[in-house]
Parts: structure tokens; sequence; C-alpha cells
């Protein structure tokens, strides 16, 4: 007989709340192994003896076998001696002070449970509420850790005695199911009607079966009705109604005042997805992923979703429905295709999430509410993702994303990223983890200040952060940058002003692993970002690391005549660009018939005397001015309207010339399908920067002697000269975008030349543009460059706190 050993195994990743014990538990009997398994809020540890091959064989299967809602990120194997266990047990939680762990995020109902929920014979049919430990809500319930369900706001609910049961048995799959519940134990969902009368029986009353089918059956005559109803969800509620029926699609952006900006859709199946959108295997593959993202799909022409649903776009936001009470809205009795899903609010406001709240700020908004009595304790709106060369790229990370960690490439202290105003998500770093939150939002108003200090308070509590240090963005006026230092004043902490172009770049290097040691030629395309001469940045080519920057060139400033009012009205800023560059505009206005001619005056005297007048190098601004000169967009009312319109009108069959000759460098100027825009002047004044923990530039950044300014005047010219002859808008798109595209190849070019510097690295709300992304990575590639693009978090601000914490910890390590 071969001499008894023992092991000792540490793991540490998303390995609670996922089933992780009980598969261990399994294992151990499958290799007749003694021992013990428990939680601590530092991970899963495991104790074992046995012969030293089949000790060997078990902690290979621990990796390879893993439940598949787990991740591993170290696993730790100690011999020790043989310990004499006389059988294999799954002890009680340990909490470890100081210790934390990732944390799951909400995932799709399993297939299971579906099954179950629609099997007459099974207990749970037709329950709202079903999950095993590969299913359902934990991020959005959790208040702590280790994740048991006295630390869940399932706490109130005492387990039945079938549940109970079940729950304790280490081989079946609700084994420590932490949500888990029944009809007899658990939440229950109720339909309100405006005067908060319950259609059903009283909330504090067990709701049979029937009650809950009566519920969720008057639900789908309101929506099939025209109504419009609040319907509470995983992360939160959200605002329903037929997207088929364009008078409630129509009323529906009157109640929320959201004019144009599209809504979410949720389809039953992948059979309807089909009907109404264009869609590849990647696609599909998103879409019934256990995150169940909203994917931004090509819509059929035929499709008989309203055209209110998402205005002069021929792209629909389609997410799979993913808790059971989805499923359940969709059943055999729903006689609509599809639902328009929107998150509950009104414009700019964060997601309803409370009962209270629902009813109180959504009374305006919806005829019906579609209740339950599973506490939310963490807001968390949808994700919104797209494919590009078939794979992910995200455009806002939240529910099924939030919170895993990005894994960084050194340790790191524990600091806290505040991020921007626009799409704000805030970064909670310790060890080697960098913990992105989960969408906040615009932080413009009191309401979603709250919500993001509640994240931030909580992020703290579950990864036992106490922060050493705040990274911020420059601009005087962000709420998250007024939080970070008035807090870091308040606990005599360090902080870091991080400039918004290369917090940009930061995250995308730090989410490509980058080390620090090597420097890249970052691009950094934007609507707006705070400079460090004051003024508005955004069309950047930066040589960057994380130690700091230098601004190698940047598009020309041009003026925003009236500052906020200019990004609202594309025109003004179309005018402001022409009178920048020297381009007498009385000849090219007929596309901008808004701005009549004692407004055209008025802005004439603005931008001469220069009051209120903000310059811009922004790229997302003069996507406007283009769009707007072009005939397309002259006001908006959300974000980058006028350029997503004018992208969604380009003719895909104008190739760039250098696209056309297969991406060579032998022809980039390629007139006839691209406007030359390129770098031919120079400035002597380049912004260089390194930063210190204290926030105090010291030293030099600089490769080289001056930074090129992007000439403009040429393209616009061009374009100016096809709108009068009345070139089609969809040619002038392409042409423009193709201009760009070329520009940022020359650039990097010479750069790369002067640099030697062969790493690009794209980030920005502007290469959300596939149209823009695809052609100049193709140009880039094809010239042997690296290229760095997003995959993990958002290209837009809402990644920017990756880059915060990256430049902050490098400065601190």
């Amino acid at each position: 007989m071969k001499e008894p050993s023992g092991l000792k195994i540490h793991i540490n990743g998303v390995v609670q709340g996922v089933g992780f014990r009980p598969f261990v538990y399994g294992l151990a009997t499958r290799f007749a192994l003694n021992g013990w398994v428990k939680n601590t809020s530092a991970g899963v540890d495991i104790e074992v003896d046995g012969e030293k091959d089949v000790l060997d064989a078990f902690a290979k299967a621990l990796r390879d076998e893993a439940p598949p809602l787990s991740r591993i990120d170290d696993f730790t194997v100690t011999p020790v001696i043989w310990a004499g266990f006389r059988s294999f047990d799954i002890l009680h939680s340990q909490a470890v002070e100081g210790a934390f762990q990732p944390i799951s995020p909400d995932f799709t109902i399993c297939k299971d449970c579906l099954r179950e929920v629609f099997d007459p014979a099974d207990h749970r049919y037709r329950y709202p509420f079903i999950n095993c430990t590969n299913c359902g809500p934990r991020f959005t319930i959790i208040k702590d850790i280790p994740y048991d369900r006295p630390k869940t706001t399932m706490a109130t609910f005492p387990l039945c005695e079938i549940c109970a049961k079940e729950y304790e048995d280490p081989l079946d799959r609700r084994f420590h199911a932490q949500p888990v519940a029944c009809p007899d134990c658990g939440p229950h969902i109720w339909l309100e009607s405006l005067n908060v009368e319950k259609l059903e029986s009283s909330q504090d009353s067990l709701i049979t079966h029937h009650s809950s089918d009566e519920a969720i059956l008057e639900a789908q005559n309101l929506l099939l009705s025209g109504k419009i109803l609040a319907i509470k969800g995983l992360g939160g509620f959200h605002l329903a109604c037929d997207a088929t029926n364009a008078k409630a699609v129509s009323e529906l952006r009157e109640r929320k005042l959201r004019v144009d900006k599209p809504f979410a859709l949720m389809m039953p199946d992948i059979e309807m997805v089909e009907q109404h959108c264009f869609l590849n295997d990647a696609e599909r593959e998103l879409l019934e992923s256990i995150a169940r993202p909203i994917v931004l799909l090509r819509r059929r022409p035929e499709s008989s979703i309203a055209k209110e649903v998402a205005p002069e776009q021929d792209m629909l936001g389609v997410m799979l429905p993913y808790t059971p009470l989805h499923y359940l809205l969709f059943d055999e009795n729903a006689e609509f295709d599809a639902l328009v899903m929107t998150s509950a609010n009104l414009s700019e406001e964060p997601i309803a999430y409370t009962n209270e709240d629902a009813r109180e700020r959504l009374s305006s908004l919806a005829d019906a509410f579609l209740m339950h009595n599973r506490d939310i304790h963490i807001r968390c709106d949808d994700s919104v993702v797209r494919v590009f060369e078939k794979e992910i790229y995200p455009l806002r990370r939240s529910r099924g994303y939030a919170p895993f960690p990005v894994k960084l490439p050194w340790d790191v202290p524990p600091l806290l990223a505040a991020g921007a105003e626009l799409k704000n998500t805030f970064c909670i770093t310790n060890q080697n983890y960098a913990f992105m939150s989960h969408h906040i939002g615009n932080l413009e108003n009191y309401e979603t200040l709250q919500s993001f200090e509640q994240g931030v308070t909580h992020f703290e509590k579950l990864f036992r952060v106490k922060p050493e240090a705040i990274a911020y963005d420059l601009h005087p006026n962000y709420l998250a940058t007024r939080y970070a230092i008035e807090r870091a004043e308040s606990e005599n902490l360090p902080t870091f002003g991080i400039q918004h172009h290369h917090a940009h770049i930061a995250a995308v290097m730090a989410e490509n692993g980058l080390s620090g040691e090597e420097k890249v030629l970052g691009v950094a395309f934007d609507g707006t970002g705070y400079g460090e001469d004051g003024h508005i940045w955004g069309g950047e080519f930066l040589v960057a690391d994380y130690a700091g920057y230098e601004r190698a060139a940047h598009l020309p400033y041009f003026p925003l005549a009236g500052g906020d009012a200019a990004t609202k009205r594309p025109s003004r800023t179309a005018l402001g660009l022409l009178y920048e560059l020297g381009i007498d505009w009385d000849e090219y206005i007929s596309p901008m018939q808004n701005l009549c001619s004692e407004e055209r005056m008025a802005l004439r005297v603005q931008l001469e005397k220069k009051i209120n007048t903000p310059m811009t190098s922004s790229m997302g601004r003069l996507f406007d001015a283009a769009a707007a000169l072009a005939g397309g967009r002259q006001s908006v009312n959300y974000e980058a309207q006028g350029a997503i319109e004018f992208e969604a009108l380009a003719d895909d069959f104008i190739k760039p010339e250098f696209a056309r000759q297969f991406y060579s460098r032998s022809n980039l100027a390629a007139k006839e399908t691209a406007y030359p825009i390129g770098h031919t002047s120079a400035r002597k004044d380049a912004s260089r920067r390194v930063i210190n923990r204290d926030n105090v530039e010291f030293g030099s950044y600089s490769f080289c002697n001056e930074q090129a300014q992007i000439e403009l005047r040429s393209g616009i010219l061009s374009l100016l000269k096809d709108v009068h002859d009345n070139i089609p808008i969809s040619t002038i798109s392409a042409k423009f975008h193709n201009g760009i595209a070329e520009m940022v190849i020359k650039t990097c070019v010479s750069l790369r030349e002067k640099s030697g510097i062969n790493t690009v690295a794209l980030s920005g709300g502007v290469w959300q543009n596939m149209f823009l992304l695809e052609r100049t990575l193709a140009a880039l590639r094809a010239d042997n460059f690296e290229v760095l693009i997003h995959r993990r978090v958002p290209a837009n601000d809402g990644g920017l706190a990756l880059g915060q914490a990256a430049i902050a910890a490098w400065q601190l390590k």
C-alpha cells in the first residue's frame, strides 16, 4: 500500500455562489478522499487525505472540471502530512479579517431551471424566482462576504422544508444556492395600478401559483392594449411596452422625455430575433451567453418593430429574457413579438430599483407596476455590447459582467479611481485586481451622485478596500472629481489628477496586459476631455505609458460658440469650425437652414469677440460639424446623435484607396474616396507630463521637439464642394470616414518614424464608430502596427476609471 499523504488547497477567484463546494464534495466522493472544504472571505480552502497519485488527479480535476460559472484566478497546493480524516465534510463559512474575493455577476436562468419552470409536475412550476447554483442573482443581492444567505437580501425569507432539504444536500444543484426559494417560502409578484391597488391578493400574504399567473396574464393584456408597465427585474425596474405598437412607443418617449435615443428590446428567443434582425454566429453566441447583454444588431428592412424604437437608425439593441419572470411574460399567452425594455427612469436619472422609489418616481411614466418583494441591494443596468471581428466589443459594462475584475499585470495598493462625468463607472483596486463598477450613468445630478457614493461604499466593503490614494479626472467641475478631492482632503489621502485622454490610453493598455515598461502611440478620439492647457481636447495622438505622456499631434482648435449650446446644435459647431478655418460660411449655409440670418449674425459677433467660445480639438465635435455641413443632424437630443446617424448613412461600398490596394501605403491620398485630411503644421509647445503621488509635474517626457496639428481645411473644402454639387450624403459620410482613417495611418506612420514605437492603442468614444474602426484597424495592421483595442471595458468614458487606476497604481508602485 502506498504511503498516505495530504494536500491543502487554496483557490481564489469567482468560487462562491457558483456551486464550487458541492462540486468539490462530488469530486472527493468520486476519488474516495476524506477531508473538508469551506468558504472563507479569502476564497475556498480544501484539505484532503489520500494516496499521492489520487490526490494529484483530484487537484487536476478541480481545475479541469470547475463549475461553468466559476473562474479560478489563483490555485495554491501545499503538501501536508496525513491527518486521518474519516469522512469528507463541508464546513461552515469563515470570515478572514481583511480578506476579499471576486464576486459573481448576476447570470441568466439556466436550462435546468427553465425546464422546471414550465414543467407542470415540478414544485416550482411557473415560479418567477426559480434559481440554483448555476444561475440567478448574485451581485445585486449580496450585502457582504462570505456569500451566505444571511448576508443577502434573501435573509428575510426562511426556507421551507423542501427548500431546506435541497439547500443542505451537497449533491443537489441547489446546495447553498443562497437565493433558493419556492412559492411556499420565497418572494412573490403582484400587479399594482396607478392608485397602488393590488390587482391580486395582499402583498403580505403568500401568493399562490394562480395569483402569480393572474398578475402575469393581466400584465400581458395591458402590454398588448398599448399600456406602459414598470417591471421589476434583477438590478432595477424596466419600462416596457409593445415594441410593434408605434403609438405606445411614442407615448413612452413623451413620458420619459427621451426624444430620439434608441430603446432596448427584449425578444422571446433567437428565432424571433432572426425575424427582425440580421444575425451572425458571434452575435448569436453573445445573445445566448450567461451574461445576456443587449447586443446591437442590424435591423431587417421588413421588421415590424416600430420605427419609433430607434429613429433614423439601422441598428436595434436586442436582448433575450434572462429571468424566469421574463420568460413567463413571453409564455404561450403572449401575443407580442418584442417588448421595449428600457431603464425605468426619467432621462439622466438613475434607474429605479426599490418599490418605494418606483412608486414615487415612475407614477407619471407607467400605467401599472409588476412588482416583487425580493429586495435589490445594488442597482445594476443592462450591459450593451456589439460584435467586432467576431468578438465582443463592450459599449456599457454592467449586469452580467460587473463586478468581474480586470487583472492588472502587477500587484497594486488599494485605491479608488473616480471615473469621469458621462457614462460614469468607478474602479477599486486590491492586489492585482481592478474591480470596475457597474454602470452609474451621467453624473450630472444629485440622485446619480448618491448612486455613485452608494456604489463606492458597497465596493469598498465587499472587496475590503480602504483606499490609500484617489485618482480623478482633471476637469474641476465634474462631480466625481469634487467627490474625490473632498474625500481625499477629509481622509488625508494623496491624489492623482489624471488627464482624460491619458486615462483612455492607459485603460486599453491595462486590459491588454501591458506591463508598463513599453510606450504606445495612443489615438484618443472622443467628444470632450479637459486638457492641461484648459481647452477641450478630444482628437489626440499621445506617446504614452503609465508614467506619463506627450501630446505628439492633435486636431487644430476650433471654437464652440455657446459652449454646451454648440454640442446640442451641431450647426453652431459647424460654423465655428468654418470660421476658424477661414472659410466663408455664407457660400455653404444651405444645409443649415435652422440658423436664421439674425442668429448667424449674432454667432459671427460671438466668434469675433470670443464671447463664451471655448476652444476644442475634439474629434467628436468634428464629426458633428461634418454631419451638419453635409445636411445631416442640425440639433441633437442625446450624446453623439449627429455622428451616429452620419455613420449609419455611410455608403459601405466606398472604400478608401488603401483598402482597394490591399491597404498598401503606396497610394494613401485617394481623393476620390476620401477627403484630404492630414497633419502639416507644427507647434513648439508640446504638452508633456509625468505625475508623482503629490500630483506635481516633474522631469521631462519627450521624444521630439514639436507637436503636429492636423490640417483640416482642404478636407472640409472638399466636403463642402460635394455638398454644393449635390453628392449624396451617404457618399459624403463615407469619404469623411475614409479621410479620418487615412489621416490616422499617416500620422501614426510619421510618429513611428520619429519614435520607433510600433504599438498603437485606440481608445475614446469615437472608436465605437464601427465604420471608422474597421477601416483604421485594417490599415494599421496592414502597415505592420500592433494595435490594441478594447474588449473588456468600453472605449468610451465607461472604461476611463481603469486607466485612472492603472496610472495612479504605477505611481504608487
